[in-house]
């Protein structure tokens, strides 16, 4: 019989194995640059301004979980992981407001620390990420928008750096995996989150959040037979769409098939087709596949979608193998109420990747450039935190 709580268990002895030494840089730095307290505080570890994570309703430095911010984008290989956001809305049909997403997601990381529990990771400690700021995209010209995305992505991927892309409406679903898919060896798999299909070839006569999928799988290496589409159902698949991906040998897994078969099988089966012949698989998450009683704030809310505690089980399954790339897409702050939508947007970020240091896929390149950098150090022999208990499972 398995021991019972086992992985609260696991994830209080994982936390004695993780370095601090990141975390003590940071206090001293923000020490050095923000000034010592006031002699009232007894705790010395608090600046007079915040320079660091502490407080997490101050000293907001605007970047993804207050990571360090990258300015020469041409460093880009010195790290891991970039973040960057796709403020574009350009291609909604129905509820603007997409383009403040990235802004959004980032500031609702305020609220996390870099340490996750269950998962046993400390980000700060054990992952080389950096933030390197936004594209800059053209309102009302989805095509040039699409151009400077293509760019963007391909720039962090030629640089050997996994991207991971705040959006943004999901028309950026085509121009991210047109600029990742020239950079890798073979063909790329899509593992595909939404209660939409994104599989009709235009809408109102024009690509747009609602065909990325048409397109994107008409590159040479990214077939549709790679794609999986999990979530899709209730009343906004458009009948053209559910024909192009019967037609192209796409698999879609509905939220029933979830609740019948439970997430684990769900993951197995969308990491085989996904993986089939496949050098690398994107994460494309659009927001709205969870209910919308928990995700207010997106451009096209559905009701009786995935629980936020499935879409999060179901992110951290798919990601353990590795993934090429991520994207998180359709929050729209303008809608949401108490940053909710924001939150869970960030959290598909942290927990893939979390999972990702967690099962030794990432967490291996230490910055090696002269600057406020997180994770391993070149010299460190702990670079990631392989899990072996039940926490991360």
């Amino acid at each position: 019989m398995a021991e019972p709580f086992a992985q609260g268990k696991w994830a209080q002895e994982a936390e004695a194995k993780l370095p601090d030494r990141r975390r003590k840089e940071e206090i001293e730095r923000s020490l050095d640059l923000g000034l010592s307290a006031a002699d009232s505080i007894k705790d010395r570890t608090i600046p007079t301004f915040s320079r660091g994570e502490i407080p997490h309703f101050a000293g907001e430095r605007g970047t993804f979980m207050k990571s360090p911010f990258l300015e020469n984008v041409h460093e880009v290989g010195d790290a891991e992981v970039a973040i960057f956001g796709v403020p574009l809305d350009a291609g909604t049909t129905y509820r603007p407001g997409a383009r403040f997403g990235p802004q959004g997601i980032r500031r609702a990381t305020n609220l996390f620390g870099t340490y996750n529990f269950e998962l046993g990771v400390d980000l700060r400690e054990q992952l080389n990420l950096v933030d390197i700021g936004d594209v800059v995209t053209i309102p009302g010209n989805l095509e040039k928008s699409f151009d400077q995305i293509d760019k963007a992505i391909s720039h962090v991927a030629a640089a050997g750096v996994m991207p991971v892309v705040l959006g943004g409406d999901h028309s950026i679903g085509y121009p991210t995996i047109r600029g990742l898919a020239p950079h890798i060896d073979g063909n790329i798999g899509i593992i595909h989150f939404d209660r939409h299909v994104d599989t009709q070839e235009s809408d109102l006569d024009e690509r747009m959040h609602t065909t990325p999928f048409f397109h994107a799988t008409n590159i040479k290496n990214a077939p549709a037979v790679n794609l999986v589409q999990i979530g899709i159902g209730g009343w906004q698949s458009p009948r053209q769409g559910v024909k192009v991906g019967r037609g192209r040998g796409t698999t879609i897994m509905t939220v029933g098939d979830v609740e019948r078969v439970g997430i684990e099988k769900i993951a197995e089966t969308a990491l085989e087709l996904a993986w089939k012949g496949a050098k690398a698989v994107y994460l494309s998450f659009d927001i709205d596949v969870i209910d919308a009683g928990f995700v207010p704030g997106t451009g096209w809310p559905e009701p009786g979608g995935l629980l936020p505690r499935e879409a999060l089980g179901l992110v951290r399954l798919v990601s353990v193998p590795g993934l090429a790339g991520i994207e998180v897409v359709e929050c729209s702050p303008p809608y949401d109420w108490a940053e909710q939508t924001s939150l869970i947007s960030a959290r598909v970020v942290l927990d893939s990747l979390a999972t990702m240091v967690a099962s030794g896929k990432l967490g291996r390149r230490a910055a090696t450039r002269t600057r406020e950098a997180w994770g391993p150090y070149p010299s460190s022999t702990q670079t990631s935190q392989t899990s072996t208990g039940p926490g991360p499972a």
